[in-house]
């Protein structure tokens, strides 16, 4: 099968490789139809993510027609399409039980890397290192899903892949990050970062009764989008004062919460910005927070600060003095997708939201390459890349 393979930072390439095979009872094949390229999946293209090995296969928002399965899944049949939480697991273990899906105990065979990296080990995810698993992605012509009996979750008749690939990760990313912010009535929501994990924080922020949202951003297609479907109000980061002018919005209080859904490689205008980019270049600091600090600082007192964009190691300068004197609380975590398959499904299917506005590009898997560099340098107002196998 044709598959998109990592062999190093800015060098993914589409390779001939073997055919994935059913390991275990639990498993299935899928035939991909639809696979989408993350902003997760830049931080592999960057460099960023540790222990990834040539020939990795990425990908890990995918959805497909069944075509093999274990003996042990009763619950799914051949020809049924599915689509896959990007999160690996079991179904059984103690962090399952509770819908902590991310966390789960037996999804991740590699978990000693890890724990010592973490203390403990989240769940194994798709496509995304050996430190998470070393499982094959999907942005692949097949993939085999292990756990198959909890990690498919049939499409109903009369919706199209693109109204339902992103629920295998950025849809539940973005509507997690503003649970995760317990909003009420007449809240101000702030979202950093007008990606497509921010533009679904947006969307859901307002499903869940926010009365203001304000989304900051430097590109303008990104805020338009935001403008235009998100109903949000805008700065870009670059024209002004962000924290200034979310005083000046919220009657000098501050944002009710505050979203990060930049992560690892945010960027800065200020001489703090330049200085992350210098230090993760040489490795004295993993990941950028730039957009971390502002949310802490600009959120008001006794706020929530919810974090969904990804972080892979460790970060300098971070205002936790504001944080514990402010007495905010912080939430975040990688998506616990099983938990929001079927509330966010219900959303699509009453027209309350349809996923597919985020998508600006549709390339066959064969264009992987030029996808990731389009995405990457927000070339053409890319703003989402969908590959059709």
């Amino acid at each position: 099968m044709k598959a998109v393979c990592w062999h190093g930072a800015n060098d993914v390439r589409v390779e001939t490789v073997p055919d994935p095979k059913i390991l275990n009872p639990r498993d299935a094949i899928v035939k991909i139809t639809s696979t989408a390229i993350c902003g997760s999946d830049l931080h592999l293209y960057d460099g960023y993510i540790p222990t990834m090995e040539k020939g990795d296969i990425l990908g890990h928002e995918f959805m497909g027609e069944v075509v093999e399965l274990g003996s042990a899944v009763k619950n799914i049949k051949i020809g049924d399409r599915v689509v896959i939480p990007f999160t690996i697991s079991c179904g059984n273990c103690f962090f399952c039980n509770r819908d902590l899906w991310s966390l789960c105990d037996n999804s991740n065979p590699n978990a000693w890397i890890a724990e010592k990296l973490m203390g403990h080990s989240p769940s194994g995810l798709f496509g995304y290192s050996h430190m998470l698993g070393g499982y094959a992605g999907g942005q692949a012509e097949y993939a085999r899903v292990p756990f198959a009996d909890v990690g498919l979750f049939k499409v109903p008749d009369g919706l199209e892949d693109d109204q339902v690939l992103f629920l295998t990760d950025i849809f539940p990313t973005g509507y997690m990050a503003a649970e995760n912010c317990d909003i009420e009535p007449g809240d101000t929501v702030a979202v950093w970062g007008c990606g497509p994990v921010g533009q679904f924080a947006i969307r859901s922020a307002y499903l869940l009764g926010a009365e203001q949202v304000i989304a900051i951003d430097r590109i303008p297609e990104r805020l338009k989008m935001a403008e235009e479907y998100g109903k949000a109000k805008v700065l870009n980061y670059t024209e002004v004062d962000v924290g200034e002018a979310l005083k000046e919005m919220t009657g000098g209080r501050g944002p009710d919460a505050c979203i990060d859904a930049v992560g690892m490689e945010a960027h800065g205008t200020d001489f703090m910005g330049l200085f992350d980019q210098v230090k993760q270049t040489v490795r004295l600091e993993t990941d950028r927070p730039t957009a971390l600090r502002e949310a802490i600082v600009a959120c008001r007192k006794g706020g929530n600060v919810s974090i969904p964009g990804v972080y892979g190691g460790f970060i300098d300068k971070v205002p936790m003095g504001a944080a514990m004197n402010k007495a905010l609380t912080m939430k975040t975590g990688q998506t616990h997708v099983h938990k929001y398959l079927k509330p966010l499904l219900e959303h699509i299917q009453k027209g309350d939201i349809d996923p597919s506005f985020v998508i600006t590009h549709q390339l066959p898997l064969e264009q992987a390459p030029q996808g990731y560099e389009i995405f990457k340098h927000k070339q053409d107002n890319c703003i989402k890349v969908v590959l059709k196998p």
